[in-house]
């Protein structure tokens, strides 16, 4: 098995700016397949993102960038006053794929700024300056989860295992992942851990995604239905959780894959460290707390017939409820590993 170094991972999103794509990894496909998309088009890059064919708060965040980068690339706009609106059109299109990550906004946000500051320089040069930030923002990422990894392996010991939920991980940013990101480093030193992954209903980021990355690295990994996990922190077989988040709030309330908070609850009730693997960047101070969150709903049919041959629910006289995340109270949350350090209570982001 081909093991990939930590400063080598699956390239889950690039731009190849020659010839205007977005080049992202169908993580719709995978396991079965690995293939790479070339988006050119606006409404592309956005059904990308609200299907999850890329897929992942910092990955988001980067997609938005290149794609609101390559919309306005080729405008045609003589005047700054008309650049701008329509690049207000094209962030409009994009922030409202996915609701929760905040990512997605943040990245928008930057983009915005740097043509703000652009005012008084020709409409070439912004467009420069647009590229820089979306680079930057892809180069903060590689080097946010190489920081998160370091941090998080100093609360590691060898030979643990750790539990992980949906996919944190190289598919979800530009690079390595952030909950993902202390189990590679530590593969790369040795630490042998076994990590256990919810498969992460309904959409099975866990089965699809966690198993996929991490069995490519060689690292040793078990799946797990959701409704296993206590199970398995009864049998004592977790040292540590491991997740990432979307949101998290000032009061650290964190916003994370549906079955999220179920997890921390578990880890409580048996004394293993939960662990939220936060970039900077997903940390909202704006919102003061969980109860403020948008929460995304998705689709019923994700629930009962996506994954399956046949469907496996009534289609008539039942309701179907598909929250895409919930809310973990700061209370459950053992620390944030962050890219500027290990955060624990109280919590107070600002």
């Amino acid at each position: 098995m081909t093991k990939i170094p930590l400063d080598n991972p699956l390239e889950t999103i690039r731009l190849d700016d020659e010839n205007d794509a977005l080049v992202i990894i169908d993580q719709t496909l995978l396991p079965n397949q690995l293939k790479y998309l070339h988006l050119t088009k606006l409404a592309d890059i956005r059904e990308a993102i609200y299907e999850l064919r890329v897929r992942g708060a910092p990955a988001i965040g980067i997609a938005a960038g290149y794609g609101a980068y390559l919309a306005m690339k080729n405008s045609k706009a003589k005047q700054y006053s008309d650049f701008y609106l329509e690049f207000q059109a094209v962030k409009k299109t994009l922030s409202t794929a996915r609701p929760t990550a905040v990512n997605l906004i943040w990245a928008l946000d930057r983009l915005e700024s740097s043509i703000q500051k652009g005012i008084s320089s020709p409409l070439d040069e912004i467009k420069q300056a647009l590229l820089e930030e979306a680079d930057s923002i892809l180069a903060e990422d590689l080097r946010t989860n190489r920081a998160i990894g370091e941090f998080g392996l100093s609360l590691l010991k060898p030979s643990d295992g750790i539990l992980t939920h949906c996919n944190a991980g190289a598919l979800a940013t530009g690079g390595y992942g952030t909950a993902t990101a202390p189990i590679y480093l530590g593969q790369e030193l040795g630490y042998n851990f076994k990590v256990f992954a919810d498969e992460t209903r309904p959409l099975l980021q866990g089965a699809r995604l966690t198993t996929f990355e991490l069995t490519r690295a060689g690292v040793d990994v078990t799946l797990l239905c959701d409704n296993m996990a206590a199970t398995v922190m009864q049998n004592g077989w977790i040292q540590a959780v491991l997740v990432g988040c979307d949101r998290v709030a000032a009061n650290g309330d964190t916003a994370n894959k549906i079955g999220t908070a179920g997890v921390a609850i578990l880890a409580n009730h048996f004394n293993i460290p939960f662990y939220v693997c936060a970039p900077s960047s997903t940390i909202d101070p704006q919102t003061p707390g969980g109860a403020e969150i948008e929460i995304e709903q998705r689709r019923p049919e994700e629930i009962y017939k996506k994954w399956y041959s046949q469907v496996m629910a009534p289609e008539s006289g039942v309701k179907f409820f598909n929250p895409a995340f919930d809310v973990t109270p700061a209370d459950l949350i053992t620390a944030f590993i962050t890219d500027k350090g290990i955060f624990r209570p109280p919590y107070g982001f600002s």
